[in-house]
């Protein structure tokens, strides 16, 4: 492996992540999708991608894809964990997050079963 490669690998590994709680929002029909992330953008990339390729496990949500398109949902980071000690396993934060935003609106599923 070259220097430059190695170099690269290390920024990425070095790099900070984003941990919080991501959302799928579909404009037409208001439906939301929460899901837990240790790694915000890469999660994001990868539930578009399964949209995208129609090969997402939640099935609600694959068929909303399938109907409106990518064009009409919204998708982001609706919270961000801030953590105060970075050895602490981040798991049941994330999840008391997302199940508090689930618990303030009925409607809205996870995005991972």
């Amino acid at each position: 492996m070259d220097q430059k490669r190695k170099e690269l690998l290390q920024q990425y590994k070095d790099r900070d992540v984003e941990m919080g709680v991501i959302f799928f929002r579909c404009a037409q029909t208001g439906e939301t999708f929460y899901g837990v992330s240790k790694d915000t953008r890469a999660d994001l990339n990868s539930v578009r991608f399964k949209l995208s390729a129609g090969n997402h496990p939640n099935r609600r949500m694959q068929e909303l894809w399938n109907q409106y398109g990518p064009a009409d949902f919204l998708c982001g980071v609706e919270q961000v964990l801030k953590r105060e000690d970075p050895n602490e396993d981040p798991e049941p934060l994330l999840e008391a997050m997302r199940d508090k935003l689930l618990a303030a609106d009925p409607s809205a599923r996870k995005i991972w079963r």
